[in-house]
């Protein structure tokens, strides 16, 4: 009997349907979009903004963008690794206070001392805790590393005995609101309810001065683009594929012999870093810092910008925390009385129809037009959608 030999299969290239997208290496298109993308950011934030904002209303975005840069680090810990973070605050007021000790100490001269200390705490020396603060090689370093080494000691005992979901989003809440209560008591050396308030220069520069405020917020846009770039090549990197698949599954993570608890560590450590250097870059944009900034609502305000823009998304975070923080200006200068329940209605509607965020509405707007290829659910939350039916080869 002779064996039957199967023909080998066709490599014959079909040809492309019209409208359809010429074939092209993926990466390159994918960078040039990007590049694309921080060029006309930079170009938002460098030249329109400038040109079109009052000073007043330019300082104001220079805040805005400091709460978008924590709405980095949220979309990294959350939005990829599903840690969801409400203590973010603590992070953010150790960085603020690092920089603000060293500008209260550079405003009252070599020897001298904080004029808060010598109202409240009636102390004859400076405290020896506050001493290294003095010089900027310490204290622009504390900023971010203080925050990342607190997260790292806090992220070791907690996903080490593998808490997550509620109990961790409880634990990093009651970090916040120990973190305020620790800053209250302490009247005579971190100023108590007031915090550190009257921060005149920034590193020999005078914040009063409108130039210098530009100089500022330039800092802070700079900065945010690049904590945007460095948070992309994470995401992009082999790591990022990792952290999504321990948030979509740590068992078969753990079981394939990765540390699930050493990937998600990163990604906190990571997300406070952020946190901090947005808290230092906060002290000189606004000229204060205090618990109020830095307790259980901030914390939450911060998630919910996050969860408004997109968690899942790179830019969503960054657009919904800035659209959060300016909605709250607006409705408090037009609402005074009523502006908390119209933030919360436009929480709760964009939470209700957009569960994706505001990323979400490209998805939409190409699904309307059909150039979205197959059809999907845009409505469906991030790692949850239908999976697509495979075509069979030809």
């Amino acid at each position: 009997m002779t064996a039957v030999t199967p023909a080998p299969p066709s490599t014959a290239v079909r040809p492309a349907p019209a409208g359809a997208t010429p074939p092209g290496p993926p990466a390159r298109r994918s960078r040039l979009r990007t590049a694309a993308g921080f060029a006309f950011g930079a170009a938002l934030l460098f030249a329109v903004a400038p040109l079109v904002l009052s000073d007043f209303r330019l300082s104001l975005l220079a805040k805005y963008l400091c709460v978008a840069m924590v709405a980095v680090g949220i979309g990294i810990a959350w939005g990829r690794g599903g840690m969801l973070t409400l203590g973010q605050g603590v992070f953010f007021g150790l960085g603020g206070y690092a920089m603000a000790m060293h500008l209260k100490l550079a405003d009252a001269g070599p020897g001298g001392m904080p004029d808060f200390m010598q109202l409240y705490g009636q102390l004859d020396e400076l405290p020896l805790w506050w001493r290294p603060f003095a010089s900027p090689w310490f204290a622009l370093p504390a900023t971010v590393l203080l925050p990342m080494a607190v997260a790292f000691g806090l992220g070791s005992l907690v996903f080490r005995r593998r808490v997550r979901g509620a109990y961790f989003a409880i634990l990093s809440q009651a970090l916040a609101a120990a973190m305020v209560i620790l800053l209250i008591g302490q009247q005579g050396t971190t100023g108590g309810t007031n915090g550190l308030t009257d921060i005149k220069g920034f590193f020999g520069y005078d914040l009063d001065d409108p130039v210098n405020q530009r100089m500022v917020y330039f800092i802070i846009a700079g900065t945010l683009l690049a904590l945007l770039a460095l948070a992309r090549q994470l995401i992009q990197s082999r790591y990022g594929e990792l952290l999504v698949a321990v948030r979509d599954g740590e068992e078969r993570v753990r079981f394939l012999g990765y540390d699930p608890a050493s990937v998600k560590l990163v990604a906190y450590v990571v997300a406070a870093g952020m946190a901090g250097l947005a808290g230092a870059l906060f002290v000189p944009a606004v000229g204060i810092i205090s618990p109020a900034l830095i307790g259980i609502v901030p914390s939450i305000e911060f998630v919910i910008g996050v969860a408004v823009g997109g968690r899942a998304t790179l830019l969503g975070p960054v657009l919904g925390a800035v659209a959060v923080a300016w909605a709250r200006t607006a409705l408090s200068e037009r609402f005074p009385g009523t502006w908390t329940y119209l933030q919360g209605l436009l929480f709760v509607v964009v939470v209700a129809f957009l569960p994706g965020g505001l990323a979400s509405l490209w998805a939409l707007a190409r699904r309307r037009d059909g150039s979205a290829g197959p059809a999907r659910r845009w409505w469906s939350p991030p790692g949850r959608r239908r999976a697509e039916p495979e075509v069979p080869a030809a």
